[in-house]
């Protein structure tokens, strides 16, 4: 049963109406009720066939404000490389001791990991943990490289990695109820533009199809993409 304040928030919103990303925007921040600071999310419906290699929609992006949330980010690097990454803001640091214990308590407690290409091989033991939960390192977002500086800044500095699931749908944070209508507007238009670009030459018809923000715990909201 949806809680009175979900109910009440729902009255908010036309569900049969088109809304600007202007309005939309402002409509989510309003029906946004939760005591909490809830994340405002995209979900966008794209023309693609998820069944094809060729069609997929991978890729990073760092908005312009960021997603309001510190993420703890992993870095497994040779031994000479160890003070770098602690330097660069890492908050766990190590190589195969690092992996070695992970893999036997089978728990995790970072948002992120990075890795060196000499180190992708090492972490092949943590591919059943790491991979159903996104979070084994890849060229494609950013997060393997010789470069462990770089990519972890990155990360701490707010990018972001998404990719299609495999109903051809994307979904992705692009901000909290606490930044202003601007934020939330740059950061969208930001993402869609980049998602834009991505689009695969095989695909045919329309590719972005139509798409909701929403909060957390909010109701969803249709939103005119072109406006």
């Amino acid at each position: 049963m949806p809680s009175k304040r979900f109910q009440a928030a729902k009255t908010l919103v036309d569900k049969n109406k088109v809304y600007t990303i202007t309005e939309a925007i402002a409509l989510t921040k309003k029906a946004a009720t939760a005591k909490y600071d809830e994340a405002i999310e995209l979900h966008l419906r794209i023309g693609i066939d998820p069944t094809k290699s060729d069609q997929q929609i991978r890729g990073t992006i760092s908005l312009p404000h960021g997603t309001g949330k510190t993420k703890r980010v992993a870095a497994f690097v040779e031994g000479d490389k160890e003070a770098d990454a602690k330097a660069a803001g890492a908050d766990i640091v190590g190589g195969e001791e690092l992996i070695a214990t992970i893999a036997a308590k089978g728990t995790i407690d970072f948002d992120v990991a990075v890795a060196t290409p000499a180190m992708m091989p090492k972490l092949a033991k943590l591919a059943r943990l790491l991979g159903p939960r996104g979070l084994m390192p890849n060229p494609k977002t950013d997060t393997v490289s010789p470069n462990v500086t770089k990519m972890i800044e990155e990360q701490k500095a707010g990018k972001e990695s998404f990719k299609n699931d495999n109903t051809a749908n994307i979904h992705q944070i692009f901000g909290r109820k606490s930044f202003t209508e601007a934020q939330l507007e740059e950061n969208l238009r930001a993402l869609l533009e980049t998602l834009k670009r991505m689009k695969p030459q095989s695909s045919k018809g329309i590719y972005l199809k139509s798409a909701t923000i929403a909060s957390t715990i909010g109701p969803g909201i249709k939103v005119d993409i072109n406006s």
